[in-house]
């Protein structure tokens, strides 16, 4: 089936985008009789926009008119994981691929070259800011104790970026 042009949204376009809550990931508290010994479960995900902060990848303007940006640097933007106990970025990061998007990974490269341009409503001002349409996840660390029984070790979040990458817009009065 074709899609038309007025029915394709921009990559870029994202009003709305970022969740407002969590949403749950659908993953029951582990009964372990044998298996592995440590092991993360990812309990809930959220929509969530990661900001690059290289000079270069944040812009103001207005009032009004139009912005016009591209990124004139390459960096990464890295997953960040925080929590209540130790926590292996590369275990929580691989449990994420499997139960929220195959797409998160360690880190996202942003090369050069990206332009984008928005309007400007009349006495705002317009915001740019380049980064990630990563996740925001947490999660939470168990071991097996005993034959069959679990312990939940800790719990924390991670930010963790995916490789689509673009320009987020939003407006303010000042």
């Amino acid at each position: 089936m074709a899609i038309s042009a007025d029915q394709t949204t921009d990559i870029n376009d994202r009003q709305g985008w970022e969740d407002e809550t969590e949403q749950p990931v659908l993953e029951k508290t582990p009964y372990y009789c044998d298996g592995p010994y440590y092991w993360y479960s990812i309990t809930s995900k959220k929509h969530y926009f990661i900001p690059s902060w290289w000079n270069g990848t944040k812009y103001k303007d207005g009032p009004g008119g139009t912005m016009s940006v591209s990124v004139t640097k390459a960096g990464t933007i890295s997953a960040d994981v925080t929590g209540t106990v130790e926590a292996q970025t590369n275990a929580i990061i691989a449990k994420a691929k499997t139960s929220v998007s195959v797409r998160v990974g360690a880190s996202a490269t942003i090369t050069t070259g990206h332009n984008y341009s928005h309007d400007i409503h009349r006495n705002k001002y317009g915001h740019l800011q380049y980064g990630s349409w990563g996740y925001k996840v947490a999660w939470k660390k168990y071991r097996r104790v005993g034959s069959c029984g679990v312990e939940e070790l800790g719990h924390g979040t991670a930010t963790l970026p995916t490789s689509e990458t673009g320009w987020k817009f939003w407006e303010t009065s000042s």
